[in-house]
């Protein structure tokens, strides 16, 4: 059975990360106030991104991986900026390094 890991932005400007089998019915319940503590506190929420996967666990697994990411890297998968990510990632770059699109020092 399909699932989806969505994102959903709240009205302070965070993000929401979670996944579902049944995405309308999620959104519906984030949107009026019973989906979550998180986002029934920072109504209203958007849906800014959405992705398919053939099952609960994956959905589920990318959640988690998805959460565990800075604003930026998050920010570069809703923009649909997949090439940003290596680079947004503590792995992919030197600490040393600014962050792409940082402002200089």
């Amino acid at each position: 059975m399909p699932a989806h890991l969505y994102i959903l932005k709240c009205c302070d400007g965070s993000f929401y990360v979670g996944s579902t089998r049944n995405l309308e019915q999620r959104l519906y319940q984030h949107r009026t106030g019973v989906g979550a503590v998180y986002t029934a506190k920072r109504l209203p929420v958007e849906l800014v991104y959405c992705a398919e996967f053939d099952s609960v666990a994956d959905a589920f697994a990318m959640e988690k991986r998805v959460q565990g990411w800075s604003r930026a890297k998050r920010t570069a998968l809703i923009d649909g900026r997949a090439d940003l990510l290596p680079l947004l990632s503590r792995r992919g770059r030197k600490a040393s390094e600014p962050l792409p699109g940082a402002p200089d020092d």
